[in-house]
């Protein structure tokens, strides 16, 4: 187990940090939380989008993130992007205290980001951060078209300028408007080889009815099983950015397309394109680097 400092002095280290209503800052790790190879990345992912929605709410005065336009319809913060940054989650073991330092900035009229830094013990191990924006659906019921709105109650948080330039990257990812990222090639990209997922309503999407962002990596997790195995059981994440362009309905099926990768003893990089089986509709695309032992 890490050697363990209290939760404030580790916050310290980690850098400036917002208290975040009804979320603790430290977390004793267990079975829920751990995967075979360290921190579970799947659950990491699901805590800080809960914490992003809380700060979101904690912005706007609200209790709980229960968002609604002027006609009492729900509206939803739907991520634009998400990148796992200086990942290390081997080194969190059963036990050990997981210690957050979030914090919540405005970048655009309508787009929020957070940052989410984490330690066990002395050890930083990643940091998380988060691009969201409000939405609601444009036909009733379905998943394929989604109306931006804003949030008046947000409109007093001023705008960081410096935030907004750390989202630039994954904001050319979405737009297309890129030629090179982390040693892939925009225009070397083919399809090398491809995995169908059939999402189950009752673990990939969330109670929205929306398939659950941290279902996009999850399955692409599962093609890079199916396409590196066996040494794909030891790979551990240290960096991974996921851009969402889309969502499907419960039902449709999911093509997760590998368009380019990297093989090197300690190194396995890939980047995969998610797209809808009924329409070929790109929903996602996702770029990781794994570290292999």
């Amino acid at each position: 187990m890490n050697s363990l400092l209290p939760p404030t002095e580790v916050r310290h280290l980690l850098g400036r940090s917002l208290s975040v209503a009804g979320m603790p800052e430290a977390v004793t790790l267990g079975m829920p939380h751990l995967s075979m190879n360290g921190l579970s990345e799947s659950w990491l992912l699901k805590d800080c989008g809960n914490r992003h929605w809380s700060m979101l709410a904690q912005a706007a005065g609200m209790a709980v993130p229960d968002f609604r336009d002027p006609a009492g319809d729900p509206i939803y913060a739907a991520f634009l992007s998400v990148s796992v940054r200086d990942a290390a989650f081997e080194a969190a073991r059963e036990h050990d205290q997981l210690i957050f330092a979030s914090r919540l900035a405005r970048i655009s009229r309508a787009r929020y980001m957070s940052v989410h830094r984490i330690a066990v013990g002395r050890q930083p191990i990643g940091e998380i951060t988060m691009t969201s924006t409000f939405v609601r659906r444009a036909e009733h019921g379905r998943n394929h078209g989604m109306a931006r709105v804003e949030v008046p109650a947000l409109r007093q948080m001023r705008l960081d300028p410096d935030a907004a330039a750390g989202a630039d990257d994954l904001t050319a990812l979405r737009s297309g408007d890129w030629q090179s990222h982390i040693g892939f090639s925009r225009s070397d990209a083919a399809a090398r080889d491809r995995f169908i997922v059939d999402p189950c309503p009752g673990q990939d999407f969330n109670g929205a009815d929306f398939l659950y962002f941290a279902s996009y990596p999850a399955f692409v997790d599962r093609a890079e099983w199916a396409f590196f195995r066996p040494r794909a059981r030891f790979a551990t994440t240290r960096r991974r950015d996921i851009v969402y362009c889309g969502n499907i309905d419960p039902g449709e099926r999911v093509v997760i397309t590998l368009l380019q990768f990297r093989r090197q003893p300690d190194r396995l990089a890939h980047w995969y394109r998610l797209a809808r089986e009924t329409d070929r509709a790109i929903i996602g695309e996702v770029f990781t680097l794994r570290g292999l032992p």
